[in-house]
């Protein structure tokens, strides 16, 4: 049965430089990148590729000796232009310069119809080989999935809460019978359900609609209702022994291009967007693209920070890197290294904050108030005050609070009954931004979360 949940707890951080729902004319971007950092648990990677190769679309790049059959493809084909290494060779990112005609890898092709007959052990294979399994993320521990594993049920949230994401449904025009196919495939992976979720305070787009063997349940509320850790949360709680996988929209429709096409598309609407950008929009391009060629000119100033995804969960980079595997935004907005005429003292308006001391009349703004907001975090790390200000951003029946500590102390016992295995790093996110004490929260978890992986 569909549910309805109504999320009061949270806090939207409505900034300024939302993309408009346009598609820029831009010229395509000469180089992609794939790298391995992106993919979460990904423990001994390895290449299929040397410098001076020629790949693909969908020629397998790069694999994890943990799973072996899981392949991350080129997402354009071209030459292997540079493999770049870290300290102790750490495999840091192949750099693809692309052609400009894109050619393709090619694989079994299926009607929609033909999708119902389709067994699970041949969706599986194509999906392994052509590139897409990826885009199956597993909770707990926000990895990629175990092919040889069968989850209680698998999530699809339709929206995205973050501060300046992507519109979904924007980006996703066009892909109905893609996503349709798509979930058509994940459904044999479970004899769970599969939930759609919602936002219960907009319309249900086309893309999203009459989509059947799907469970649709909608979500009100304040970031992060729109985060799919929050839903399994409200819907069908994980817990200790639980297997839950997520997918993006994005992947849903790549997952179903592959088998109505025969192709791993790669293709997608990146959103440019904040402050500092001249004029945010939409720009057509493929997963991993160079970000130069959709901020060149487009700046208001050169002293910004580039982030690869949202605000509250992205990756810093520079001007000369790539968007991350699973990013379909850029922000960037200033930065924040100065500091400020008697600091948090000074009463201002136009400061967005959680607390009434920094922004203390920020309030009378309303809710529709666009901030430009820097990176400064008003503040050093100091010791860890416990506020109790966590427990109001985060909608789950958790302690937060005490989770952190337990995670910091080691404390298995106490991570698993403060609830670990409910959360990844992106759920936690707006502890990191309304903590007075300036912690990594989001480093911590993911040391929570390795500790009970591998402990």
């Amino acid at each position: 049965m569909s549910k309805t949940v109504k999320l009061k707890k949270g806090f939207d951080i409505n900034l300024a430089g939302k993309a408009e729902q346009t598609i820029a004319n831009t010229s395509p971007s000469e180089t992609f990148a794939l790298k391995p950092t992106n993919f979460i648990g990904m423990k001994r990677p390895k290449l299929f590729v040397a410098v001076g190769d020629n790949v693909k679309a969908g020629t397998p790049v790069l694999y994890d000796k943990m799973q072996e059959d899981v392949m991350i493809c080129s997402p354009v084909s071209g030459e292997i232009v540079e493999v770049k290494r870290g300290a102790k060779r750490k495999l840091l990112e192949i750099k693809i310069l692309a052609d400009k005609e894109i050619e393709y890898e090619t694989f079994k092709t299926y009607n929609i119809s033909d999708l119902q007959s389709l067994s699970r052990e041949d969706a599986q294979s194509q999906m392994l080989k052509g590139g897409v399994w990826p885009n199956i993320i597993q909770r707990p521990f926000g990895v990629t999935a175990n092919e040889a594993d069968t989850p209680n049920s698998i999530f699809i949230s339709a929206f995205d809460s973050h501060p300046l994401a992507a519109d979904t449904a924007f980006t996703l025009k066009g892909d109905e019978e893609a996503f349709k196919a798509g979930i058509a495939i994940l459904k044999k992976f479970t004899s769970g359900k599969v939930h759609l979720n919602h936002d219960a305070d907009g319309e249900i787009s086309t893309v999203f609609a009459n989509i059947e063997g799907v469970e649709n349940n909608k979500f009100s509320g304040p970031h992060p209702a729109g985060n799919v850790g929050v839903q399994i949360h409200n819907i069908d709680p994980i817990g200790k022994g639980g297997l839950v996988w997520t997918v993006s929209p994005y992947g849903v429709a790549q997952i179903g291009k592959l088998f109505l096409k025969g192709v791993y598309d790669a293709s997608r609407l990146v959103a440019i967007a904040g402050s500092e950008i001249e004029k945010p929009a939409y720009h057509k391009t493929y997963t991993g693209a160079a970000i130069n060629k959709f901020v060149d000119g487009n700046l208001k100033s050169d002293h910004v920070r580039f982030i690869s995804g949202n605000v509250l969960t992205g990756e810093k980079i520079e001007k000369d890197s790539y968007l991350g595997f699973y990013d379909n935004l850029l922000s960037v907005i200033p930065e924040g290294d100065h500091s400020d005429f008697l600091g948090w003292i000074m009463p201002r308006k136009e400061v967005l904050s959680f607390h009434r001391a920094w922004g203390l009349f920020s309030f009378l703004n309303g809710k529709n108030k666009e901030y430009v907001l820097d990176t400064n975090t008003n503040g050093e790390p100091r010791a860890f005050v416990q506020t109790g200000t966590f427990e109001k951003v985060v909608p789950m029946d958790i302690y937060p609070t005490y989770l952190i500590k337990a995670i910091m102390a080691e404390d298995f016992d106490n991570m698993e009954a403060l609830g670990i295995y409910e959360v990844i790093e992106e759920d936690l996110a707006l502890c990191e931004y309304v903590d007075v004490s300036k912690h990594d929260i989001q480093e911590i978890v993911r040391e929570g979360l390795e500790l009970v992986q591998n402990g």
